[in-house]
């Protein structure tokens, strides 16, 4: 294609389409032999009857994927103690994020985040050309209830908060969930992503408040990030709205097959969320020792503030020079911080060992970076 043709293409794009740059042809990819510790993966094996139930659908490879994701719907519906028409099964929960933003959201409409939060909400409220409001947490990571109910929020369609939540860890009782449900005309979306990592989940207040949506995903405590497995719980006709808005056939054999087992098997996986709180315990005592300010976390990570004379993004680099890939973030206020995933006890072993290394370098060749 010529470039006047490319041009010509490219001028017919919509004008949200446009704001988008196209993605470079080469992205860098992480190093060889990293210690990936900057996406909150679950580093561990699958289980053997879940890795079995993954062997056997590709059996059926030429056979298309159930369409409505029936089975698997009532196999979380039975897990969860709730119908199968109260549930979405999608590929990831990311997918049905998207769902919601589209079926909500017209342009010029606003949606309201607890901010810092999950930065791929940006994305998508942009995609709708709608407007994107950040509401501040309260001390704490309190949830400032009457901000969103009155505040700059008051005209979002609807709010999203995670709990716990990303790239803080932090943990919201559920009685201030219930309690913003009941007082909010407006629909609540709860993304319960690391909420196997917490002291409790939202789930039983499905059944009193219809304008709550909560999801799930089995990326983070099911190790299951590579497979797309996302459910949304919430009340059947705005469950099944969303469900006819989906994509046809828009999960996968194998992603049916090990949601099902996952869900049949569960405490197959409680040591290894076991392990993953031990260790979140372990790192933010080291590292606390180490001289960073670390945020008390009820997920499988650390929202970690570095020692005084450094910022994130040196820390990362420094970390990145031997081969530990960490998150840093561009927010407001998380400049001086490093996000950590908890890995194996060997993964975690060698991050502590580099920050405590980068750390004496520090005293002894002391200068202020950042």
């Amino acid at each position: 294609m010529s470039d006047a043709k490319l041009q010509g293409v490219l001028s017919a794009l919509s004008q949200t389409m446009k704001q988008l740059d196209a993605i470079p042809p080469k992205q860098p990819g992480p190093e060889a032999n990293c210690v990936k510790l900057d996406t909150n993966e679950n580093p561990f094996p699958l289980p053997m009857l879940v890795m079995r139930s993954a062997i056997a659908a590709l059996k059926r490879h030429y056979l298309y994927p159930e369409d409505d994701n029936r089975c698997l719907r009532e196999a979380a519906a039975n897990a969860y103690g709730l119908s199968r028409d109260q549930v979405i099964a999608g590929n990831g929960s990311s997918e049905l994020l998207g769902l919601i933003y589209r079926a909500f959201l017209a342009p010029g409409d606003s949606v309201a985040m607890m901010s810092p939060g999950f930065s791929f909400n940006r994305k998508l409220a942009m995609l709708q050309g709608a407007r994107f409001l950040e509401i501040g947490w309260g001390k704490s990571y309190s949830l400032p209830i009457e901000q969103l109910l009155l505040g700059p929020a008051k005209e979002a369609k609807f709010i999203l908060l995670a709990n716990p939540n990303n790239p803080s860890g932090t943990f919201v009782p559920i009685a201030e969930i219930d309690r913003l449900a009941a007082q909010s005309d407006r629909l609540i979306v709860l993304d319960e992503a690391y909420v196997d990592f917490a002291p409790d989940d939202a789930l039983r207040l499905i059944n009193r408040h219809s304008n709550l949506i909560v999801l799930r995903t089995f990326s983070k405590s099911y190790a299951a990030a590579g497979i797309r497995i996302g459910f949304g719980f919430g009340h059947p006709e705005l469950v099944g709205r969303l469900r006819n808005s989906q994509n046809l056939f828009n999960m996968n054999l194998i992603a049916h097959a090990m949601g099902t087992s996952i869900l049949s098997h569960r405490a197959a996986y409680a040591e290894n969320h076991k392990h993953i709180k031990d260790e979140r315990h372990r790192t933010t005592a080291t590292l606390s020792k180490l001289g960073f300010s670390v945020i008390p976390s009820h997920a499988n990570f650390l929202l970690a503030r570095v020692p005084p004379g450094q910022n994130g993004t040196w820390w990362q680099a420094s970390l990145r020079a031997k081969k530990i890939l960490v998150a840093v973030f561009p927010d407001d206020g998380l400049e001086n911080h490093i996000r950590v995933s908890i890995g194996s006890k060997n993964q975690m072993d060698t991050f502590l060992s580099a920050a405590a290394d980068i750390s004496e370098s520090l005293k002894m060749q002391p200068v202020t970076h950042g």
